[in-house]
């Protein structure tokens, strides 16, 4: 028996609530809100900033992207869910990057 995976790749704007400490809580995706279940990840990936921008700020970081990946449910009872996040610099913004069944 095979395993199925199903993942997509977006680019969609969400909106994510932390706890006080800055770990997300929940992100709203799709007209549902979607509850942390398990200890997020959280990494930083370099943003080659020179194919977005024509000019860097001195002593401004526009390399620097935060990446968080979180196990989320709707509620107690559906499957869990996979989503990565992530932020760009000096955006207010978060993107949902992708999203897939969790394993």
């Amino acid at each position: 028996m095979t395993a199925v995976h199903d993942e997509t790749t977006l680019e969609t704007p969400v909106d994510v609530r932390f706890t006080l400490d800055g770990t997300p809580l929940a992100i709203r995706h799709d007209g549902r809100i979607w509850a942390v279940a398990a200890d997020p990840l959280r990494w930083f990936e370099r943003e080659p900033w020179w194919h977005t921008q024509t000019r860097a700020p001195i002593g401004v970081d526009v390399v620097n992207v935060k990446v968080w990946r979180v196990q989320v449910r709707i509620n107690t009872a559906s499957p869990l869910r996979t989503m990565e996040i992530r932020r760009r610099p000096h955006s207010p913004s978060w993107v949902l990057t992708s999203i897939n069944d969790a394993v």
